[in-house]
């Protein structure tokens, strides 16, 4: 008995495109162009300066599967300023990876996946640690010299010194 004939709908044709997409994809992944990279080491790659204005949101490939599209995410205050230095972004990410993984560099202020997803994290200023008024910090030594255990009586001066700086304040 004759097994049937399998019958193709592409005729035996492909898109050159189509058929390399996938080994391309693999090419550049051995390679070192993963994402995870970019997102790991991206201060070290741009520079400090650039990396907290800027973070790599997406890397996308086009149709043609040669040269990704870079997308950055920033404020708009900053937006301007990383316009201008778009192509040396583009040359110190390629540098990176050591080929032109890279061949565009796109800046948006929402995350292309949304509104909710595309918020920019800002690094709050550090916090400076106030030491108490010397004239406080012994009146709480004074205050907390009859305790015997050396561990609470340290913690009762930190604590009488916050307190004591606190009313201090209230007063003024």
């Amino acid at each position: 008995m004759k097994e049937p004939r399998h019958t193709s709908t592409t005729r035996g044709f492909s898109r050159a495109a189509t058929l390399m997409q996938g080994k391309v994809r693999k090419a550049s992944e051995d390679r070192g162009f993963a994402v995870t990279r970019l997102l790991t080491h991206w201060a070290e790659v741009v520079g400090q300066a650039t990396a907290q204005i800027a973070t790599p949101v997406n890397v996308s490939y086009g149709k043609g599967g040669m040269g990704a599209t870079l997308t950055l995410l920033t404020t708009g205050a900053q937006a301007p300023m990383l316009e201008m230095q778009k192509e040396q972004i583009r040359e110190k990410v390629n540098a990176c990876y050591g080929y032109r993984a890279i061949s565009r560099v796109r800046i948006t202020q929402t995350a292309p996946t949304g509104f909710a997803e595309g918020r920019v994290a800002f690094t709050p200023a550090p916090k400076v640690k106030k030491t108490p008024d010397p004239a406080v910090q012994l009146a709480a030594k004074t205050l907390s010299e009859t305790v015997e255990n050396e561990k609470l009586r340290a913690a009762l001066t930190a604590l009488g010194a916050n307190v004591l700086t606190k009313q201090n304040s209230h007063q003024r």
